[in-house]
């Protein structure tokens, strides 16, 4: 059940970031990738102390290992600046309720994707019929949603 509730502040934490940080990207010139780039920055800040506080000492020894993983390991970082980008960039041209909607379909689908041929060393969790249907049914509420007032 906590689990649930984690996945659900984070859901709301992702369209309060992409609230605030659109509006930072707007004071800052215009510019969405200085408001990401401040995000990412605050966020490596946290997650450094954080590391450093709670690591048990192991912090440098944990950032030694990074070296030796394969590159897909380490693109996270990368994956996850262009999702805030994105969020920044994207928020205030289609409104936060839209731009979530894409992005959690999105997000379903490559998930399914994952589960099913166990990507990324994931364990399997193959499709279903209740799965599928999940999925077009969101396709079918993301159409009413994004497009029912036109």
């Amino acid at each position: 059940m906590w689990y649930l509730v984690m996945a659900l502040a984070a859901g709301a934490g992702m369209a309060t970031q992409a609230a605030i940080n659109s509006q930072l990207g707007r004071v800052l010139f215009g510019q969405p990738i200085f408001a990401a780039f401040w995000s990412f920055l605050t966020g490596m800040l946290v997650l450094f102390c954080l590391s450093w506080a709670l690591g048990k000492g192991q912090f440098f020894q944990a950032m030694g290992q990074i070296p030796q993983q394969p590159w897909w390991y380490l693109i996270g970082g990368v994956i996850g600046s262009a999702l805030v980008f994105s969020s920044v960039f994207l928020a205030p041209k289609l409104g936060v309720a839209n731009m979530l909607f894409f992005m959690v379909l999105g997000q379903i689908v490559c998930g399914l994707a994952i589960d099913h041929f166990g990507l990324f060393h994931m364990p399997v969790r193959e499709l279903n019929w209740s799965k599928v249907g999940g999925v077009v049914l969101m396709i079918v509420g993301l159409t009413v949603f994004a497009f029912g007032d036109r």
